[in-house]
């Protein structure tokens, strides 16, 4: 069984934590401990997978293997021990050259990490001459080119010269990959680096570290709120929760036999694709009803008198018709920098009837936000046609559309990009309505108390800023604000990709329950597989720009026709280690079939 207590030290661990502990102080009553008593030890070459949600500790640990707590108000104790060296005892000039040298860490978000500005190659010469200042332009060059083609950067001698923003998600994770290892380190610290991909270019990421992990002797320690993510790249899990490692042990033991309840709800939380949308949507009623019943309360549809339910009576004509839609868009390059065209989106075609989930699905660039842009009209189309409730509006100006933004809202992927910092959220939500010509000032602060009680907030929340919540409850003050015009249709848009999966858990249980209540329509877009099944009657997949195959939700997952959605299916995380590493294995057989082909 999973074992909590402190793991047997192991001859020649490479890094080794001991009694960690991280406090933050504030201003006002106790210091936040971050950190409590964490200890555990990685072998060279070996994995690590440490787990948690959003506040758990994870990223405090990271950051405290690389001591870039040094300098801040964070107070460190225990020890820490990197390649035999004292992180917390080192000077800052050893600290620095332990840094790439001895671990490097690859952070969540590739743009924050590469300079805008600067070429790729630029960027990556630095690095190595930061640690080997006897380095030529030449050899630090070649050992960027190198590394770029180890992490498989096509064409490394000359993407070499490009800039950050002309790469894809999934290639700017590889550049800070290769970043990390162009002065070879001991130990890679990989924190949350597969988040905001979609499933085909996370595989691709997880399989590439885990290659050169095993190519190179190095250790792996990668850090994530998906115990999907881990399951099939690690050998060994360390679950935290409120700065606790409350379980521990091979992964295989942890993932099959959990042993701490925290560990059980992280895996129940987990979206799996074999769970079909009726299973989902009957679990998700099944657990309200048990809710309401234990509080004394029960709901209604429609029991909230600002809305009314809307319903799809037989023989109703769709609520969206969408014809040949395609979108257009100019890219400067080439040949004496003439633009060219570019299709974001080529002729897609559907129906969708009121209190119906259209599920949106397909990789980075194939056309999924461009599509919900056009629908929402912040994007006129070049082609096709948007019918809502039989009118067209592909065509109709700013004037002519305001009238419909209250049927119509959306709900983004990053919910504080979406709220101002400065104004309240009370105040956010309630702009929309004074927008659309309410000025009873009572009334709009009424409905706007209501609505954040709705979705899981208070109505005390309503003087609050945004960066007083935590990302989960930030996404449902968005969702309070999709509502508060009382829509007919809501297109989310990567809406809990952010998230970590309890929190994600939540925020779909949410949209589920307000579905029911309100008879709302949806159109979701995201690139988690599981995620889109379990909210889907239907799903559209895209590949290019273009719709490659669309259908009733499980008939698309059960008996899929196009390769590509199969390709999808294959890449999706599953919690099984052992069938996660026979996946791996089969990309790889494939990988090398297509090479050779």
């Amino acid at each position: 069984m999973a074992s909590t207590g402190p793991e047997t030290t192991a001859t020649g661990a490479v890094v080794r934590v001991d009694d960690l502990r991280v406090s933050f102080p504030i201003m006002d009553g106790d210091d936040v401990h971050a950190v409590r008593g964490l200890s555990f030890e990685v072998p060279a070459g070996g994995a690590l997978g440490i787990v948690g949600e959003s506040g758990s500790g994870k990223s405090v640990t990271s950051l405290a293997l690389m001591g870039l707590h040094r300098g801040s108000r964070a107070q460190v104790s225990g020890a820490i021990e990197v390649a035999g060296q004292d992180v917390n005892a080192a000077p800052d000039k050893r600290l620095r050259a332990m840094r790439g040298n001895d671990i490097a860490m690859v952070f969540q978000d590739p743009m924050q990490s590469l300079h805008p500005q600067y070429t790729i190659g630029n960027q990556l010469v630095e690095a190595y001459r930061v640690h080997n200042p006897r380095a030529g332009k030449a050899a630090a060059r070649a050992k960027a080119v190198e590394s770029l083609e180890r992490v498989g950067i096509p064409e490394p001698a000359k993407r070499i010269n490009s800039y950050p923003h002309e790469f894809s998600g999934g290639m700017r994770q590889r550049v800070v990959i290769a970043m990390g290892l162009m002065c070879d380190p001991k130990v890679l610290l990989a924190d949350e680096p597969t988040t905001a991909l979609d499933v085909t270019v996370q595989a691709q990421v997880l399989d590439l570290l885990d290659d050169l992990r095993r190519e190179l002797g190095m250790a792996l320690i990668l850090v994530s709120h998906d115990l999907a993510v881990v399951a099939g790249s690690v050998e060994e899990v360390v679950v935290m929760r409120h700065g606790v490692a409350v379980e521990r042990g091979d992964v295989r033991q942890v993932l099959a036999e959990p042993e701490h309840a925290y560990t059980q709800a992280l895996l129940e939380a987990v979206p799996r694709v074999e769970v079909s949308r009726a299973q989902r949507r009957a679990q998700d009623r099944a657990d309200r009803a048990a809710r309401d019943k234990a509080s004394g309360r029960v709901t209604e549809p429609g029991e909230f008198a600002a809305f009314t339910p809307a319903g799809n009576t037989e023989g109703e004509a769709p609520l969206l018709r969408v014809r040949d839609l395609s979108q257009k868009f100019k890219v400067r390059g080439g040949l004496w920098g003439r633009a060219s065209d570019f299709w974001a989106v080529k002729g897609a075609s559907f129906d969708l009837n009121k209190g119906e989930t259209l599920g949106v699905v397909g990789e980075s660039g194939s056309g999924k936000s461009t599509l919900s842009r056009m629908i929402m009209r912040l994007l006129e189309p070049t082609e096709g046609t948007v019918e809502f409730e039989g009118r067209d509006i592909t065509h109709m100006s700013e004037r002519e559309l305001r009238p419909l933004r209250r049927d119509v809202q959306m709900v983004f992927q990053s919910p504080y990009s979406s709220l101002n910092p400065r104004v309240t959220v009370g105040e956010a939500i309630g702009t929309a309505l004074r927008v659309q010509g309410e000025r009873n000032r009572a009334a709009v602060r009424s409905q706007v108390c209501e609505l954040l009680e709705r979705v899981g907030l208070e109505a005390g929340h309503y003087n609050r800023f945004p960066h007083a919540f935590s990302g989960g409850q930030r996404q449902r003050i968005a969702i309070a604000r999709a509502l508060v015009l009382k829509p007919k249709l809501i297109v989310c848009d990567e809406p809990v990709s952010a998230l970590d999966v309890s929190t994600q858990d939540q925020v779909l249980r949410l949209l589920s329950e307000l579905q029911d209540d309100f008879g709302l329509t949806y159109i979701f877009v995201a690139h988690d597989l599981a995620v889109v099944r379990q909210v889907s009657d239907r799903v559209a997949v895209m590949q290019k720009g273009e719709i490659v195959e669309m259908g009733d939700s499980d008939q698309i997952y059960d008996a899929p026709q196009s390769d590509y959605t199969r390709s999808l299916l294959a890449a999706a995380p599953v919690l099984d280690a052992d069938e996660s590493r026979r996946l791996r294995a089969e990309r790889k057989e494939r990988n090398v079939a297509q090479s050779s082909a």
